[in-house]
């Protein structure tokens, strides 16, 4: 819990100084008793007297007092919330080697399963956008809060030759930059999510692309899917070896502000993208609960109320 305002705090030193002076003013009044040396005379004076009653309605009173200090000090929490008009571009390579069986049941059938179960952990209030990429990027669905959309699209996704993963994040950020901003002229928040097993082979190279997105203030998230031992069977040209490739994935999101992760095998992908939508569905903001002790502050005042009413009949 931390205070929006800690310097009202300062307050609880008076509620102190009430409470100090009730004390001194308690001993005093016994003091001031103990001088009747008659005890009888005093027990005739005063027969029923209250005893520790007497200091319940001060006490509640002082707790009551020093609640609403904390109150009035703006407590608050950190709570997660979801944000509004976010914006997560999900781009997904198609590429031959994507055909690899290393991944049961394949890469590129275990992207098209963690893919749909990243859009279901993702708010509904985030809008998700698809782009698939080989030798060339392809926006399949700009960004949208409609989640069957994109479930239809990655179904239909198809492998081609070549890699292109600088253009892939040009496509991406070239759809980010077209959604509208707010009233005040601010873009949505967004970022992009990419999925691969090597590295650029034509294409704009990846150094240009991290840099435009670095400018654009935007993150790239990057997934490398597979195993070291993938093969792929090419016609006319037999098996060929389509090892992950982690060192340009990892570079690219370390110079994008991003996270960089590896999947070998298609529960370790589903893992993977259920921890991204939690990260990328939500902020962290602080959130006031003022009422936390404002409630409990009226509850004990109405105590002192009524317990100054119900042993001695007068308000304190």
């Amino acid at each position: 819990m931390t205070f929006l305002d800690p310097w009202r705090l300062l307050l609880l030193l008076f509620v102190l100084a009430v409470a100090v002076i009730y004390i001194v003013m308690q001993r005093r009044r016994q003091t001031y008793s103990l001088r009747f040396t008659n005890i009888e005379l005093l027990e005739s004076v005063a027969p029923n007297s209250p005893g520790f009653r007497r200091h319940v309605p001060a006490v509640l009173f002082l707790l009551a007092a020093a609640l609403s200090v904390v109150g009035f000090a703006r407590p608050a929490r950190a709570t997660d919330v979801a944000r509004e008009r976010a914006t997560v571009i999900l781009a997904i390579d198609t590429s031959l080697s994507m055909d690899a069986a290393d991944v049961i049941p394949s890469r590129i059938a275990g992207a098209k399963i963690a893919a749909e179960a990243f859009l279901e952990t993702v708010p509904g209030r985030i809008n998700i956008g698809l782009v698939s990429f080989h030798g060339i990027a392809n926006v399949r669905v700009a960004p949208t809060l409609n989640r069957a959309a994109i479930n239809s699209a990655i179904d239909s996704l198809e492998l081609g030759e070549a890699t292109a993963i600088g253009e892939a994040i040009f496509a991406s950020l070239q759809t980010i930059s077209a959604q509208l901003p707010d009233a005040y002229g601010t873009p949505p928040p967004a970022r992009i999510v990419l999925m691969s097993d090597g590295m650029t082979t034509v294409g704009r190279p990846d150094v240009l692309a991290v840099e435009a997105a670095r400018n654009a203030g935007v993150s790239v998230s990057t997934i490398a899917f597979g195993t070291r031992n993938g093969v792929i069977d090419v016609p006319g040209e037999g098996l060929i070896e389509v090892p992950v490739d982690h060192d340009a994935l990892a570079k690219i999101a370390e110079g994008t502000g991003g996270q960089f992760f590896a999947a070998a095998s298609t529960s370790e992908l589903e893992a993977i993208y259920a921890d991204l939508g939690s990260s990328i569905g939500f902020e962290e903001e602080q959130q006031e609960i003022i009422l936390w002790f404002i409630g409990p502050a009226l509850l004990l005042l109405l105590a002192t109320s009524a317990t100054s009413l119900l042993w001695f009949s007068r308000l304190p």
